[in-house]
């Protein structure tokens, strides 16, 4: 039973008679229907529905937990005390930072390392998409390589900003949000809703996570994708010979219909959509813009 500790993750609490309403109109994710053991993904958008800051949401009491990166945690801190005014919500960092995660078997109950007692965590839903039981909880509670979580990710087409993505250059359905829980198209006006919801209606989202395999080491994170000289799409996370990117699916398809080498710099590659998102790589214009 893997137990690894992200020491470069962050945690605010947001709290009072609010709290609830005030995210809900706020954040891509659908709070209201968040089981209690149950963490999920979700993100603040820029008004042009690009992802200003991403991160996983889970109750905590009458509250909420939220998960960030910890380069990210004051800037969604200031930023959410903008959107407050007069609501009846408290924001505050809390002070432990760092989250364990545990996955396979046992993986619902996390072993603290330091006290040598097991405590529940919270569910990840983008593992259990995949059909992975991953829990996360704040503190140091495994000593695992953090490698053995990115490969875990890699496998499984589950991308991060900074690894995979940049900050207000992707939008929820090139991560797909819109498959793992952390985009709702069901609740309420949020910042950003307009455009994502036009995508999602008009079909246009064209750019997805793929995972990458390679018979040797890939390229560096940032690498172009290339498809007979032309770009399909970026590398992300690299662990070895596997990796994620953020591809063109149709050009990508289409390069593949014809046969055409896929690669990042002079490494061939093989592209493939993770299974639990019942995605496939449209092979023509028409199927494309179906």
């Amino acid at each position: 039973m893997p137990s690894v500790f992200l020491k470069d993750r962050s945690l605010l609490s947001v709290g009072g008679a609010d709290a609830q309403s005030f995210l809900q109109n706020l954040i891509t994710t659908d709070i209201t229907s968040l089981a209690s053991d149950e963490a999920r993904p979700g993100a603040l958008l820029t008004p042009q529905g690009k992802i200003l800051f991403d991160f996983m949401i889970w109750q905590d009491g009458d509250g909420y937990v939220i998960e960030t990166d910890a380069g990210q945690r004051d800037g969604l801190m200031k930023r959410l005390t903008i959107y407050k005014l007069r609501a009846a919500v408290t924001l505050a960092p809390v002070a432990e930072e760092g989250i364990s995660v545990c996955w396979g078997e046992d993986a619902d109950g996390i072993r603290d390392v330091e006290g040598g007692r097991d405590s529940q965590g919270v569910r990840d839903s983008r593992f259990a998409k995949a059909g992975i039981t991953l829990t996360r909880r704040p503190g140091r509670h495994g000593d695992g390589a953090e490698a053995l979580y990115d490969a875990l990710r890699i496998a499984h087409g589950i991308a991060i900003s900074g690894s995979d993505f940049a900050l207000q250059d992707a939008f929820p359905h090139d991560v797909l949000m819109d498959l793992n829980g952390g985009l709702s198209f069901k609740k309420g006006c949020y910042v950003g809703q307009e455009v994502v919801s036009r995508m999602q209606h008009r079909g246009t989202a064209r750019r997805r996570v793929v995972t990458v395999s390679a018979a040797a080491a890939l390229p560096a994170t940032g690498t172009a994708i290339t498809a007979a000289g032309k770009p399909v799409g970026t590398l992300g996370s690299v662990e070895g010979g596997s990796g994620l990117a953020i591809v063109r699916i149709d050009r990508a398809g289409a390069a593949m219909a014809e046969g055409t080498p896929l690669l990042a710099d002079r490494t061939p590659v093989s592209l493939a959509l993770p299974p639990w998102s019942g995605l496939v790589f449209p092979t023509s214009a028409d199927e494309a813009s179906a």
